[in-house]
């Protein structure tokens, strides 16, 4: 696994997982994605077009993924989840299967998932947490 993103932020991308927001980029458009907090697919990285889902001051804005090609990829996360994961490192990983929510991979016989490890001391003091 390979990240395209800088180590320093809450979230990176796999390379894998790039090529497919690649895809879907050309069929959709700007994307974002949103952590899903369990209701739908366990807690899954849910991938929808820009603005489709929609944001407020119940969710935290985790960063951009900055994948080649593609618009900044926003990631969102509800503020009481966040809470729980605000230590931790999300990277957004694709593999064969099919998640049974709404996210945007699911025609294509792929799902996104989440590979979490928790921030380092330094980390979390250049994000200020």
């Amino acid at each position: 696994m390979t990240s395209t993103a800088p180590r320093a932020g809450r979230v990176a991308v796999t390379e894998e997982a790039a090529g497919l927001l690649r895809r879907l980029a050309d069929q959709h458009g700007p994307l974002m994605f949103h952590q899903s907090g369990g209701c739908c697919d366990g807690s899954s990285p849910m991938c929808y077009p820009l603005g489709e889902f929609l944001t407020g001051d119940s969710d935290v804005h985790l960063g951009d993924l900055d994948v080649p090609g593609v618009d900044p990829v926003p990631v969102w996360m509800s503020r009481d989840q966040f809470a729980y994961w605000s230590h931790t490192h999300l990277t957004i990983d694709v593999v064969p299967g099919r998640g049974s929510g709404f996210s945007l991979e699911a025609p294509t016989g792929n799902r996104f998932l989440i590979r979490s490890r928790l921030l380092t001391d330094e980390e979390l003091s250049t994000l200020g947490a």
